[in-house]
């Protein structure tokens, strides 16, 4: 291997690939990075865990990454599990990438992604396949938050209601 596909492999990012065109491979960012290694992290415990205590467990860990977050965030993903809560019970939490997620026979139908996570202005609301949201031809399967109201509740409720089927 040389260059480029050697600095992938070895998990290398900013490497120079002197091989061919000169341009460097920036990779993953360090945050993305982190996200993978969270990811890695919950496939191990999972597979410690007995199916049982995965529900329970799921739930801790989802109010401890919760707790986690600053504020803002924080206040969001407390309403946002709140409302998959009494809205689609059915719904397992579990954490995803290092986020708040809600899966439905093992796969995630929606996560909370919370802005300091990548360093966004805005946290976000997503939906995954599973949630079958479609509308159409084209719907959206992430929202932009930065506050909840009354009224935005209501909606949330409405989707998380829709996803979980």
């Amino acid at each position: 291997m040389r260059g480029t596909e050697q600095a992938v492999h070895e998990g290398k990012s900013a490497m120079k690939d002197t091989q061919t065109s000169g341009k460097t491979y920036d990779g993953f960012t360090d945050e993305e990075r982190d996200a993978m290694k969270e990811r890695a992290k919950e496939l191990k415990a999972s597979a410690r865990r007995a199916p049982r205590a995965a529900k329970a467990d799921g739930e801790s860990d989802v109010l401890a990454k919760i707790a986690e977050m600053g504020d803002a965030d924080r206040a969001l993903a407390e309403r946002i599990h709140a409302l998959v809560k009494a809205g689609a019970p059915a719904l397992s939490p579990k954490l995803w990438y290092g986020m708040p997620a809600y899966a439905k026979d093992g796969k995630v139908v929606c996560f909370f992604q919370s802005a300091q996570k990548f360093k966004s202005r805005y946290a976000t609301l997503g939906f995954n396949d599973p949630a079958t949201l479609d509308d159409g031809t084209m719907w959206p399967t992430a929202y932009a938050l930065t506050e909840l109201t009354a009224a935005d509740e209501e909606r949330i409720a409405a989707l998380i209601a829709k996803a979980a089927g």
